[in-house]
């Protein structure tokens, strides 16, 4: 073999080198594995949720190649993970050195074509049960409770974790034409939440519920940017800010109703995501919780890049479970953590 021979044969070597640490470092199967392997630092993170559904060409899904599928299935194998809620007096309770695995299992672009097939069909995906099924009670043009859908997920042996999201229509950006959390306050859709609470009791099982998913991102209605951001003169106390303060307020009326309605089968999570959209002070997660005395868990989302070519270095898997880990000690000591979303795309 000549020396030109030779250059290029250790050329195609070294590309194939650096190729595969690359592959390594900057796939979706590497991501999980690192994300899987962070979290194994976190004793107190007593549940986990994959977001499976695709959107955008985001590849979110577990399955969106064959080899982020097998190493997902190879995770969450593990017999930390485990498929059955535990609850006391009606309350989900953490389990010491576990943590439950639920999942968003691919309930369609709005988030509620909930049935037990589509269960039945990403628990055989993955070759495991989940421990709850996540989908949103979209209010749309009434706030109605979602009998059908809780009865679907009971019927495949998972717990219902809704979804309370005031939106009448999914335009993000934008503020919602119909659901305004003042009048909330103010006991205009009481009769609704009562009714939905009255409903909600009569389910022979207990229910996780949350309300403003992910309250911090302005691509959701409910976020304080489109009541007052960090304005402090128009509602409230004169020294908090005035959109965080209203979706404290607008979800501790609704805890309060269901309460006196006696549906004690809820368990209530608070739920932000890791970054805050926008970045500013008034927008801290929590400055829009409601309080211990209200709720039972606090959840987040951790997405790493949903688009390729999105910027990397601030989504790795370490960076974003310390932050959202942060950020859970600074809202409250004493409640049990999840994280209820996460994911990432093909990278």
């Amino acid at each position: 073999m000549n020396r030109i021979s030779s250059f290029f044969v250790l050329l195609a070597l070294v590309s194939a080198s650096c190729k595969k640490n690359y592959d390594l470092l900057h796939s979706k199967s590497a991501w999980l594995k690192a994300y899987f392997a962070e979290l194994e630092n976190y004793q107190d993170i007593y549940g986990l949720a994959p977001w499976h559904e695709d959107f955008d060409q985001t590849y979110l899904t577990i399955n969106s190649s064959k080899r982020s599928l097998k190493t997902f299935k190879a995770l969450i194998a593990d017999e930390r993970f485990i498929s059955s809620c535990t609850f006391e007096n009606g309350k989900l309770i953490p389990v010491p050195g576990k943590i439950y695995f639920g999942a968003f299992p691919g309930f369609g672009g709005t988030e509620d074509t909930v049935t037990a097939e589509r269960i039945s069909a990403f628990e055989n995906l993955v070759g495991k049960k989940i421990a709850w099924a996540y989908f949103s009670n979209n209010w749309l043009d009434s706030l109605v409770f979602p009998m059908q859908a809780v009865e679907e997920v009971l019927a495949s042996g998972s717990t219902p974790f809704l979804r309370l999201l005031p939106r009448s229509e999914f335009e993000a950006f934008e503020r919602d034409p119909i659901w305004d959390l003042r009048n909330l306050i103010d006991g205009a859709y009481d009769n609704s939440i009562m009714a939905w609470a009255q409903a909600a009791k009569t389910v022979p099982h207990p229910l996780l519920v949350e309300f403003g998913t992910e309250v911090n991102g302005s691509w959701f209605s409910w976020n304080g940017l489109y009541y007052g951001g960090g304005e402090t003169a128009t509602y409230g106390a004169t020294d908090y800010p005035d959109g965080p303060e209203i979706f404290r307020d607008a979800y501790r009326h609704i805890i309060e109703l269901c309460r006196q309605q006696g549906a004690d089968n809820l368990t209530w999570f608070f739920h932000f995501d890791v970054h805050s959209t926008p970045e500013a002070d008034w927008n801290q997660a929590i400055l829009y919780y409601p309080g211990d005395d209200y709720i039972d868990w606090l959840g987040v989302s951790t997405y790493g890049p949903m688009e390729r070519g999105e910027k990397y270095g601030d989504l790795k898997p370490e960076a974003l479970i310390l932050e959202a880990y942060e950020a859970f000690r600074q809202i409250s000591l004493d409640k049990p953590y999840a994280i209820l979303e996460f994911g990432v795309t093909e990278l």
